[in-house]
């Protein structure tokens, strides 16, 4: 069995093989600074139907991975008033939205262009959960620094109950959150 490496971009950073499924989501969730979110809209005309808006997210600052995408929102937001009737919703990220899949020659809906799918739901973070979103949101989204106050900013996190993943051919492969959260996103200076 080979195990095939790729450098990622100038960060000298390797993607797990493809073998290692939660290895390989916890790296994407990790390199990926926002998410496509679709939420089931509570909005006229396409209420009932899913809806997909763009979030900047962070699971952590850069190199201190959780695995936990966590979120600044604000009820101002369509798709945030979606979640407060149904927290229910999926988050899609992509190392298209980084210079591996160009650099490559993967188009983005290629298999080896890496995506993860996290079903899930979203949920108000407090305390040190919230500081700690802070943290990994304000260190890697410094504007959100300056957003206007007065919109009444809160942090969430996804709160994650099944993983999809698509980073090579043979079809989506699934993890469990157990699986994910388990999983190293890189390899220890020991190599293991």
């Amino acid at each position: 069995q080979i195990n095939i490496y790729f450098i990622f971009s100038t960060m000298d950073l390797q993607i797990p093989p493809h073998q290692e499924v939660a290895r390989v989501a916890r790296f994407v969730a990790h390199q990926c600074d926002w998410a496509s979110m679709a939420t089931i809209s509570t909005h006229k005309p396409v209420m009932g139907q899913p809806f997909s808006n763009v979030f900047s997210v962070s699971d952590g600052p850069r190199g201190s991975s959780t695995g936990v995408p966590y979120l600044y929102l604000t009820s101002m937001e369509v798709s945030v008033q979606d979640l407060q009737v149904n927290p229910q919703a999926s988050l899609s990220m992509s190392l298209a939205q980084t210079d591996y899949c160009k650099q490559q020659g993967f188009d983005p809906q290629s298999p080896l262009c890496a995506h993860i799918i996290l079903s899930g739901s979203v949920i108000q973070v407090n305390g040190t959960e919230a500081d700690y979103a802070q943290k990994a949101l304000f260190s890697r989204h410094p504007e959100m620094m300056e957003w206007p106050k007065d919109h009444d900013w809160f942090f969430a996190k996804f709160n994650i109950t099944q993983v999809w993943v698509l980073d090579y051919f043979g079809g989506i492969k699934m993890v469990s959150p157990e699986e994910y959260f388990q999983a190293a996103p890189h390899k220890k200076q020991n190599g293991q």
